[in-house]
């Protein structure tokens, strides 16, 4: 009954304009009380710290109670974690497979794409299994917001002393934990994305502030099992630790090792991560034009006139020529603007592993900048990107105060809309609304600045 109560008064995927309406108020407000605590001087006293992350997280609490109808991952995570319980693999089964029929419940009833076997790293799953021993008064649903709100308010604290230590004000933290976005998608919708993010940012940490390899490879490796997306920063965190190398990457890859080997002996690459890279795909910033730009194209012609030839050239059997058969069905627009996407966003971190190591002379927010530009290259390069995926760069957009990506964090509550309204497509006009500010500040701000200079009306670091 209190479950029925909360829906009829908080679903805000049935109520999606009203939703919006009070984010813009929230963002509004963030604005307004970051710039008052910038232009103050009560943030310069340590004590002030606590009271930002008890003010962060009374944020957080305020969120908690929302039922998750702007997005339904949260009951996703709570069935993979029952089914861990229940000593089975959910990379090897989809939760409608028969195995898992005794398992099934009332959110199962909810829970959309069935018939697809989780693809969330092994990190992940124990937490979700984590928050399945909570008491039965408490629940699972809750018991995920609960741990990943924690994980989300260590990592406030983390990047708050990070900032200090890169020499920059600590008030920009308050970008990041007090941003609105970050608040409904971690305490409201629950998200995993919270603890890749807050490992992320212990990574950082631990390179430029305490110089201990070990512990930033054991961080590093804990956001890979997280959630995949840190595995393209690792050679960014490398760098970062060119008198220690040795140890960073073999502790990454230990542990690494360590968490995928069960996985991989058992099903290999997950397939469910394989059918999201080939089928997903909303709201891309460069992939929704790009594709479309192809099928106005005959690109896709000239790749199968050129498979025609190879075929005939080079399959002298029956068996060969099916084979290259298969190549056909990936021979569409979709796929082919995932492909160079991929190719230019491998370009760019190649480009990354062959900037010269990192010396003891260069200033410690060089890390910082460039981590926050290799995660903004992987929101640009992706097929699709929900509002929660933002949490990757924000950390960064927030310390460095970089404009295009903190206004993103506020346009992307636009990309609900066109889930929850009927008849209203997301392209070209949303996508336009959500994108088309983000890329005029991208062409006309600097690209990840790297020197720690406070802006007019920041306090000095204490």
């Amino acid at each position: 009954m209190a479950h029925g109560l909360l829906l009829a008064v908080w679903d805000l995927g049935a109520r999606p304009l009203w939703t919006v309406a009070v984010l813009a108020l929230a963002f509004a407000a963030w604005i307004w009380a970051v710039r008052r605590m910038t232009r103050g001087r009560a943030f310069v006293r340590g004590g002030a710290v606590l009271g930002v992350l008890l003010m962060a997280g009374m944020l957080r609490v305020v969120w908690l109670p929302l039922p998750p109808t702007l997005s339904d991952d949260i009951l996703r995570y709570a069935w993979d974690g029952k089914v861990v319980h229940a000593g089975l693999n959910p990379y090897a089964l989809a939760p409608e497979a028969e195995e898992l029929t005794p398992l099934r419940d009332e959110r199962w009833q909810r829970m959309p794409h069935r018939e697809i076997p989780t693809v969330y790293p092994p990190l992940a799953l124990a937490t979700f299994a984590a928050a399945g021993l909570a008491p039965a008064w408490v629940g699972p649903l809750w018991g995920i917001k609960i741990l990943l709100t924690i994980a989300d308010l260590l990592g406030c604290l983390l990047l708050i002393r990070l900032a200090a230590r890169l020499g920059l004000p600590r008030t920009r933290a308050l970008l990041y934990a007090w941003n609105p976005l970050v608040c409904l998608e971690v305490a409201g919708m629950g998200h995993v994305d919270a603890l890749m993010a807050a490992l992320v940012v212990a990574t950082v940490y631990f390179c430029v502030a305490s110089r201990k390899p070990a512990l930033a490879s054991l961080c590093a490796a804990g956001s890979v099992l997280a959630k995949i997306v840190p595995l393209a920063a690792l050679p960014v965190w490398t760098h970062a630790l060119p008198q220690r190398r040795t140890v960073f990457v073999t502790v990454v890859l230990a542990a690494l090792a360590l968490g995928t080997l069960p996985v991989a002996l058992g099903v290999g690459v997950p397939p469910g991560l394989l059918i999201y890279g080939v089928q997903w795909e909303f709201n891309g910033p460069i992939y929704e034009p790009l594709h479309r730009l192809i099928d106005a194209t005959p690109a896709a012609d000239w790749i199968k006139s050129g498979l025609d030839r190879a075929k005939l050239t080079l399959a002298q059997d029956s068996a060969a020529h099916e084979r290259w058969n298969r190549l056909y069905h990936y021979v569409y627009p979709e796929f082919l603007a995932k492909l160079l996407l991929l190719a230019g966003f491998g370009i760019f971190v190649l480009r990354e592993m062959l900037r010269p190591p990192g010396r003891p002379e260069d200033p410690p927010v060089m890390l910082a900048a460039r981590t926050g530009r290799l995660f903004a290259a992987v929101l640009l390069a992706m097929a699709t990107v929900y509002p929660w995926y933002l949490l990757t760069v924000l950390p960064w957009a927030a310390l460095l105060r970089h404009r295009a990506w903190l206004l993103a964090s506020a346009l992307q509550v636009l990309a609900y809309l066109p889930q929850h309204l009927e008849g209203l497509a997301l392209f070209p006009w949303m996508w336009l609304a959500i994108w088309g500010p983000v890329f005029v500040l991208l062409c006309t701000d600097r690209w990840w600045p790297i020197r720690p200079v406070a802006r007019a009306g920041e306090q000095a670091v204490s």
